[in-house]
């Protein structure tokens, strides 16, 4: 006689069939993804046909990765811990975005410094290649070469003697742009200390609906922080952090790092008002790149 069934036996079937269905689900979100990156490409290979600028295909979309994420924490519900929810979103999309194309990941991390390995693991994933550079530098040249798609940097700090930031404030097209700051949904277990990450990308800046831009601003004049943060303001331009950076020769420019509580592109009429308020001081004003504001979780809620 076979045993009894117990009320175990139907709820294990229960979750048996909703894990194949999460499966099911997930291999048919693959099959759909492929087919977007064939379309992607047959796209900018008719658009660099047409323009005669042959155009490399772009699968990072880090600002609909975070209206991907912060849709579904609108609606989760339950006692599933959210940013859990989070891990295991962010360990599809780049599982997702590799199937699209090569993916690589240079995180500046040296040995005092591996928390920035952690939290670059959390956002991009188990899978995806990484390799540790032992400075900044190291990881905006390999995302410059193409050697990686994507560079993890500490978030800039006013004390930084040799501010890597300063190397993204050029128009050139083949110099990365911040993407995404890290972590995007609270630290987990990452070790080491607390010191937030930024990611650089050769990708656009795009609007999220609540977002941070990082602009570099050159002054061949010498002009104190507060009538710079005045001009600003008056501009539009709220801004929410600052670091400068002075060349050792004296007559050289002063590179300001500001970061603004919103999205700015290059034809942002700010940006032509805050010129036109600073007169005759020589200015020129780059795009660094921005991100999306990041989720505020709890590592210990249960939400």
């Amino acid at each position: 006689m076979p045993p009894p069934k117990s009320p175990l036996d139907d709820l294990r079937r229960e979750i048996d069939h909703i894990d194949d269905t999460i499966h099911d689900l997930l291999m048919r979100r693959a099959a759909v993804v492929e087919r977007v990156g064939i379309v992607k490409g047959q796209m900018e290979a008719a658009e660099g046909q047409a323009s005669g600028n042959p155009q490399v295909p772009i699968y990072l979309r880090p600002a609909r990765e975070a209206v991907i994420l912060r849709r579904l924490m609108a609606r989760h519900a339950g006692s599933f811990p959210a940013i859990a929810v989070v891990r295991m979103w962010r360990e599809m999309i780049t599982a997702f975005t590799r199937l699209q194309g090569p993916f690589a990941v240079a995180v500046y991390a040296p040995e005092d410094r591996r928390g920035f390995w952690d939290v670059a693991r959390d956002h991009f994933g188990s899978v995806v290649p990484m390799t540790a550079v032992n400075s900044p530098a190291a990881a905006i040249r390999a995302v410059s070469e193409g050697t990686a798609t994507v560079g993890v940097v500490p978030y800039p700090a006013e004390d930084d003697a040799d501010p890597w930031w300063r190397f993204l404030v050029s128009s050139d097209a083949r110099t990365p742009r911040v993407v995404a700051r890290l972590p995007f949904a609270g630290r987990g277990n990452a070790r080491g200390e607390d010191r937030d990450a930024l990611a650089i990308a050769l990708v656009p800046h795009e609007p999220t609906g609540d977002d941070r831009t990082l602009l570099g601003i050159e002054l061949g004049h010498d002009l104190s922080r507060g009538r710079l943060k005045d001009h600003l303001e008056t501009s539009g331009l709220a801004p929410t952090y600052f670091c400068t950076w002075h060349a050792r020769d004296p007559s050289g420019p002063s590179i300001h790092l500001v970061e603004v509580a919103d999205f700015v592109d290059h034809t942002d009429p700010r940006l032509s008002a805050f010129a036109a308020r600073l007169g005759e001081i020589p200015v020129r004003i780059n795009i660094v790149g921005g991100y999306a504001v990041p989720l505020h979780l709890s590592t210990s809620s249960f939400q």
